[in-house]
């Protein structure tokens, strides 16, 4: 599914959120590297589960088509600083909700840029008449979490030991449901 750019100015800071193109596919590849490797927060170490911008341009091309798919993208002077992608499927007794995963560049954080792609996808998800959005987020990202209950997410359950962190202690994975 595709959407319209949408402008923004945070904290002096001019940015867009748009559709993600073709184009973005190597810059993408880059973006998600660093952000794996800027925090804890995601699921990956810097470097796992790579993706490369031939994966990246199969990602995009297929979530312009569906409807149940939506790949968007944070863009500040023509670079990237961060992505969300809500993906659904066509199993008939799941198709009714997606599943939400946003990252954006650790110097990107404060300009509300996570918030904004999360509207977005909120918006789409109403207008797609999707019913549920899902998202999984570590418990120690305490603003993350603050966010997501903002926006209408709800605590659905813990999932106990579920990522070993650096500094070798596991963590529990908070796992959020937004209804509509």
């Amino acid at each position: 599914m595709q959407l319209a750019k949408q402008l923004f100015q945070v904290k002096g800071l001019d940015y867009c959120i748009r559709s993600a193109e073709i184009q973005d596919a190597a810059q993408l590849e880059k973006v998600r590297l660093q952000i794996d490797g800027e925090t804890e927060n995601m699921d990956r170490k810097r470097g796992e589960a790579y993706l490369d911008a031939a994966a990246f341009i199969r990602l995009i091309e297929e979530d312009a088509t569906s409807g149940r798919n939506l790949f968007l993208v944070a863009e500040v002077d023509g670079q990237l600083a961060g992505f969300s992608r809500c993906e659904g499927n066509a199993l008939r007794r799941t198709e009714h909700q997606v599943e939400f995963g946003v990252g954006v560049l650790k110097k990107y954080w404060g300009y509300r840029i996570g918030r904004k792609l999360l509207e977005s996808s909120i918006h789409w998800a109403d207008a797609q008449e999707i019913k549920k959005m899902n998202l999984k987020v570590l418990e120690k990202n305490e603003k993350a979490i603050e966010l997501y209950k903002n926006c209408g997410f709800r605590v659905e359950g813990i999932l106990k030991m579920d990522k070993r962190l650096a500094d070798g202690n596991y963590y529990d994975t908070v796992v959020m449901g937004r209804i509509r």
